[in-house]
């Protein structure tokens, strides 16, 4: 019997639903070719749905997804909703109920996408950066006092505990070893660089470097440990990218090279990205927010989407399965005029068409 798998759909607001039915169209046919199938179970969460009923995520939906073997995204955001609601009340409720610790980027710049930085292709921007997802300054530790006077304090505290570190660098350990430079054929060592501030957060980078050297050197003598500070690490993914393997970083710092990394590879129209649960439920999504502007018009980039799926796939454990797709987006992307939505020189259902007939 056929290997089958639960997927909970959340295709969301402006142009997730239809980025999502075009990944959809591709990892079904990345299942059909490996003989196994993908169950969906769509869910109604998102603006329209919070200004018709004043719902985010009701605690019953999310104990329906904590059941599911994957979460697939499309974009939360409305233009009729302020800010910071839906973000607050879906995403990052699902991110920290499900505990999805780690935040997976994959930065892959594909053949005929063009990049902003000059002489740097394919070979050179082909690395992965690992952050943290649940501790540091996203945590909100903090308040303020004396508010609206001359006297006025804000204070926000950036805070780990030795678990929320140890797992975070257990996982990019074993992630550096299955598919490090070395791992995947292309360079001569699995390389980790831990991307953090030494010199000045001298107490969480402490405990960050502390753990990072002590776990490598019993654990992982495989993987090769580097270490940069993050602001050489920013000047280093413009002037030399190629010198990455696998970067590890701490919530806000990963916030910030990750999207620096988007652009280096095409794009948020291209970026996927996955919120990981090892042991549990993770969620994938294209990096892309709703783009309301393009809604309906057939015209957004699906390949953050499907590239998102290519993502899922592999977590199930299908790794041909995600190759192939990742093979047929590489096959597609050199076709097109353009990342950006309405300059591509194809509708957002062609892209989806020709990545699928490649699987396929």
């Amino acid at each position: 019997m056929a290997t089958s798998y639960n997927i909970a759909v959340i295709a969301g607001d402006g142009t997730g639903p239809e980025v999502i039915r075009e990944g959809i169209k591709v990892i079904d046919a990345a299942a059909k070719k490996n003989n196994f199938s993908l169950n969906y179970q769509h869910y109604d969460l998102g603006g329209d749905r919070f200004i018709r009923t004043g719902e985010t995520l009701p605690d019953s939906v999310l104990a329906e997804l904590k059941k599911f073997d994957a979460i697939y995204l499309g974009a939360i955001g409305h233009v009729d909703v302020k800010p910071g609601i839906l973000e607050k009340g879906v995403l990052l409720k699902i991110r920290f109920e499900l505990d999805q610790y780690i935040n997976l980027r994959p930065v892959k710049l594909y053949p005929g996408v063009e990049c902003p930085i000059k002489n740097k292709g394919p070979k050179e921007i082909d690395y992965c950066c690992i952050r943290e997802n649940s501790g540091g300054l996203y945590t909100g530790i903090g308040g303020i006092s004396r508010i609206g006077t001359k006297d006025e304090v804000a204070t926000q505290s950036m805070m780990y505990t030795y678990d929320q570190v140890q797992r975070c660098l257990r996982f990019a350990f074993d992630y550096t070893r299955k598919y490090g430079k070395k791992a995947r054929g292309i360079g001569p060592n699995n390389t980790l660089a831990l991307i953090g501030k030494t010199n000045v957060l001298t107490f969480v980078f402490d405990l960050w470097n502390r753990v990072f050297n002590e776990m490598g050197e019993k654990e992982y003598p495989d993987v090769k440990r580097e270490y940069y500070h993050v602001d050489a690490t920013c000047l280093y993914m413009i002037s030399c990218p190629e010198m990455f393997d696998v970067m590890v970083t701490e919530n806000m710092f990963g916030d910030i090279v990750t999207d620096l990394a988007a652009i280096t590879q095409g794009g948020l129209g291209i970026a996927s990205g996955g919120n990981i649960n090892p042991e549990g439920v993770s969620m994938f999504e294209p990096i892309g927010g709703t783009a309301p502007m393009w809604t309906g018009k057939n015209a957004i980039n699906p390949l953050a989407a499907i590239g998102a799926g290519a993502m899922m796939l592999k977590y199930l454990g299908q790794e041909a399965a995600g190759n192939q797709v990742e093979a047929a987006i590489a096959a597609t992307t050199p076709k097109m005029k353009s990342q950006l939505a309405n300059q591509m020189g194809f509708s957002t259902t062609e892209i989806g068409d020709m990545v699928a007939k490649t699987v396929g």
